[in-house]
């Protein structure tokens, strides 16, 4: 099982370089991450856009294309469709957004003849390297669905063992979060939490351990677990953290990576093959990591 991002590079180089479709990479800071990562050995890219752009911001960048194939399309839609035409096809591993507005690279990457789609919802998935806990953190989603309602958590939780399976944890331990450990009509958060317990121990939910509703103290603190009389495999060793809705999850992402400083990446799944898709807020290791991911799924 891979605990940290030191294992997770080590993993990766071993199992050799994965090819990204980007779209639009005109963007400066994804041509930095690509050409980070192809020094690093994750992986290889191919660049899709506006060639006179890419070139001239790689230069401004000292960024040497020569081992790079660039694709000149200067459309952002047309761009994008034919980052993921290239994964769909197999001539990618994975695809990348750069200089394109969300809305438009993620119609291409649903787009119903050559797109990824795999009928499950997209979701994000946030993976922390957290200096205070003892293995990898999941969170999602973060940043994609609002307000999913019980079986969009269904779908969110069997998206997130994507990452699970690509870190090599058996059985994952998913912790559905609420804001106390109690169910409460009145919050129907922990409601829904306790539905989907029932549907993992019914096996409606496959693959992975449930435990809710769970505050996130007893989610991954086994002494808060033990005081609040809380006997689940999952309470105080959390794998996976399922957010009530984005609210909460996106603010918990963002705790961990500004005030926790824990070391992050973070894909788009529900998909046929990794999508990756950094915040400009996002540092370099960030998007050096989302990239890294993306490889280790793709080699999975």
């Amino acid at each position: 099982m891979i605990k940290n991002f030191e294992e997770l590079f080590k993993e990766i180089k071993e199992k050799g370089p994965k090819k990204i479709a980007v779209a639009c990479a005109e963007d400066v800071d994804v041509l930095k991450a690509v050409d980070n990562a192809k020094k690093q050995g994750i992986a290889e890219a191919v660049l899709i856009g506006n060639q006179e752009m890419i070139e001239a911001n790689a230069a401004e960048n000292e960024i040497h294309l020569s081992e790079y194939e660039i694709i000149d399309i200067n459309d952002m839609k047309a761009a994008s469709m034919k980052a993921v035409e290239l994964v769909s096809s197999g001539k990618a591993d994975m695809v990348m957004k750069g200089l394109v507005d969300t809305s438009i690279f993620l119609k291409a990457v649903l787009d119903k003849e050559k797109g990824l789609r795999t009928g499950n919802v997209l979701s994000h998935v946030a993976l922390f390297d957290v200096p205070s806990y003892h293995k990898f953190l999941v969170v999602t989603d973060a940043a994609m669905n609002i307000e999913p309602d019980l079986e969009a958590k269904k779908m969110i939780i069997e998206n997130s063992l994507m990452v699970t399976k690509a870190l090599g944890i058996a059985m994952p331990k998913v912790a559905a979060l609420c804001a106390k450990e109690k169910v409460n009509p009145k919050m129907p958060a922990t409601v829904e939490a306790d539905k989907l317990q029932r549907m993992n121990e019914a096996g409606e939910i496959k693959e992975c351990q449930v435990a809710g509703p769970l505050a996130l103290d007893n989610a991954v603190s086994i002494e808060a677990a033990k005081l609040k009389g809380i006997d689940h495999p999952v309470a105080g060793d959390a794998d996976v953290l399922l957010a009530p809705d984005i609210e909460a999850g996106n603010i918990l992402y963002k705790a961990l990576g500004f005030l926790a400083k824990s070391k992050g990446a973070g894909v788009i799944v529900g998909t046929t093959a990794p999508v990756i898709l950094t915040s400009r807020a996002d540092d370099e290791d960030t998007k050096l990591n989302s990239i890294a991911l993306a490889a280790l799924m793709a080699s999975s």
